[in-house]
């Protein structure tokens, strides 16, 4: 276990390096300078060539590429004298759209989707798999057919139509909810979940159907093994039967499916963050993109694929845990 963990770990340096090297190609290595982009059409050869130097564009480009990555671990200084701006460590580069560091905007940002995405990510885990496996445990039956027609409406509907609709409801119509936003939950416990409540629901329900789906047939496929079937005929207990045995092995593809979509959720719920008006990692991504601002889409991007790829790891490490056929070498 310990020489598979090391050796997923290496990979995952290794594919992260990547990754940043092909961002710093595409943001910073395009044919448009990125200083007459980030200082707009405003700029003169003067600005241009100030920006360039205050950026490190007048290197040449492994220079820029080491300062960005001497950056992440021990900071940087952008500029020299009176004009010098102070990054400090982890620096993912500085925005001058916003004249702040680029950790600052996270900083700021990330709070508010880790709170809609794991609360989200709760809610469609119990909701989908907890369907799925009992509409399997008795198929056929009307709970079966409900939940298999609610699991069709959820995967047909869209967040940009059902989040709306929510918020008429629940907080135009009924006054039952505030208007969705983030207060810290150290600050206002009561406040966070309010605000959030109405975000978990819609991205939720929306992404439980898949899960509810995919459960059932994992379930059914299960209980016609003969591993079921023999600990049926040993008289164990069916909650013993169906928990342990059957739950267990199917489960497995489910909680690939549930790690990779936490991974990338965490590198921004755009849809869900835009319809409530949230300012969280994904909307201000798409802000990013519109400004030009391009030190923020970088670290953005290279955000979003640390995330996915410790999701990877995590996954591969629990099937060891989940399904004991399973072995990691």
């Amino acid at each position: 276990m310990a020489r598979y963990l090391i050796r997923r770990i290496l990979l995952a340096v290794l594919a992260l390096f990547a990754v940043s090297i092909i961002t710093f190609v595409l943001f910073f290595m395009v044919p448009t300078s990125p200083a007459y982009v980030m200082c707009g059409k405003q700029c003169d050869a003067h600005m241009i060539q100030q920006t360039n130097q205050r950026l490190g564009l007048d290197q040449p480009p492994v220079v820029q590429y080491g300062q960005f990555v001497k950056g992440v671990f021990v900071g940087r200084t952008y500029g020299s004298g009176e004009l010098a701006l102070k990054c400090p460590a982890p620096c993912l580069g500085y925005s001058f759209r916003t004249n702040e560091p680029v950790m600052s905007i996270i900083g700021r940002t990330l709070p508010v989707t880790l709170s809609i995405v794991i609360g989200a990510w709760v809610l469609q885990i119990a909701l989908g798999v907890g369907l799925g496996m009992i509409s399997a445990l008795r198929r056929g039956g009307l709970f079966d057919k409900i939940s298999v027609s609610v699991s069709l409406v959820g995967a047909s509907m869209q967040i940009y139509f059902f989040g709306p609709i929510l918020l008429l409801i629940f907080v135009y119509n009924l006054h039952l909810l505030p208007n969705p936003g983030y207060t810290s939950p150290f600050q206002d416990p009561w406040a966070w979940f309010t605000q959030m409540l109405l975000p978990w629901l819609t991205l939720g329900f929306l992404n439980s159907a898949i899960y509810a789906r995919l459960s059932r047939a994992q379930m059914l496929e299960t209980l016609s093994e003969d591993f079921v079937r023999t600990a049926r005929a040993k008289g164990l207990p069916k909650r013993r039967v169906y928990v342990r045995h059957a739950l267990r092995a199917a489960i497995t593809p489910i909680v690939t499916i549930a790690g990779l979509d936490l991974g990338t959720l965490l590198g921004g719920a755009v849809i869900t963050e835009s319809v409530f008006s949230v300012n969280g990692l994904g909307r201000t991504a798409v802000q990013a993109v519109t400004d030009l601002n391009l030190p923020v889409v970088m670290a953005t991007v290279l955000l979003a694929a640390f995330f996915i790829i410790v999701m990877n790891i995590v996954v591969d490490v629990l099937y060891s845990v989940i399904d004991p056929r399973v072995r990691l070498s």
